[in-house]
């Protein structure tokens, strides 16, 4: 690089025909242009720095299955019964189903879900709610009816769905907590999750949005029924394969006064 005696060489070699020409100004205009150029690096390095830590929850996010109703997708709807009947489902990486929180859907009937194979069950248990309030709170235990030792992931609220004579009323639905509940059970161990549900009545249309509106009608008092699904991820030993089973359980029944 040339230095500043040079510079001054070669201006007063080249005559007075350049006419007069200020050095210092070159050169703190030069001064100029390398720190505009530094702080351009400088944010390009601030947005994959960002970059790195969006793809960082994402990677959290990915421990378990995508629980939110979202966009519509192949996993959108529950497979249709000529296909297998919902139940434990191992897939390559990805779910050939629809998630916990898709399986029963606004005004259609309730899902004709197979037991888990491994003898995973889920029962509900809520109190006496207020057809008004604007969400009704319980418990959901997960329990190993099996005979094997179960370990995997799962969401850390299970899907609910309110319904009455068999038609779905509400289902969970909207952006989930982006945790990851870890499920260790012995033969006959329990899991207890919190859960929620909202005493009203989406429709058809509601499933097709990322989330529900929020007039939604509220119910009348009376006796209604509720349970709940949960996508269990399980990764083999050497951590090559990911399966993705489906847990449900019987209905309970809640009174809303």
């Amino acid at each position: 690089m040339s230095t500043e005696s040079d510079l001054k060489k070669l201006f007063a070699e080249t005559g007075p025909s350049l006419g007069t020409v200020d050095l210092s100004r070159v050169l703190r205009r030069s001064s100029r242009r390398r720190v505009a150029q530094q702080v351009a690096v400088g944010s390009a390095t601030t947005l994959a720095v960002a970059g790195i830590g969006v793809a960082g929850f994402t990677g959290i996010r990915g421990l378990v299955p995508s629980f939110s109703s979202g966009s519509a997708t192949s996993a959108s709807a529950p497979e249709s019964k000529g296909d297998s009947p919902l139940g434990s489902s191992a897939t390559d990486g990805g779910l050939k189903r629809a998630p916990a929180d898709r399986i029963n859907l606004c005004g259609g009937a309730l899902a004709d879900v197979a037991p888990n194979a491994d003898g995973l069950v889920l029962t509900t248990s809520f109190e006496l709610g207020d057809a008004s309030a604007q969400s009704v709170s319980g418990t959901v235990t997960l329990t190993n009816s099996g005979t094997q030792h179960i370990t995997g992931t799962t969401a850390a609220t299970p899907a609910i769905t309110l319904s009455r004579d068999g038609v779905v009323l509400w289902h969970s639905n909207g952006a989930m907590i982006a945790m990851a509940a870890l499920v260790d059970l012995a033969p006959g161990a329990s899991l207890t999750y919190p859960a929620s549900f909202e005493p009203v009545t989406c429709a058809t249309e509601d499933d097709s949005a990322t989330s529900f509106r929020d007039d939604l009608p509220h119910l009348a008092a009376g006796d209604y029924q509720v349970s709940a699904a949960l996508d269990l991820s399980r990764q083999s030993a050497d951590g090559s394969f990911l399966s993705t089973d489906l847990v449900t359980g019987p209905t309970s029944s809640v009174i809303l006064r």
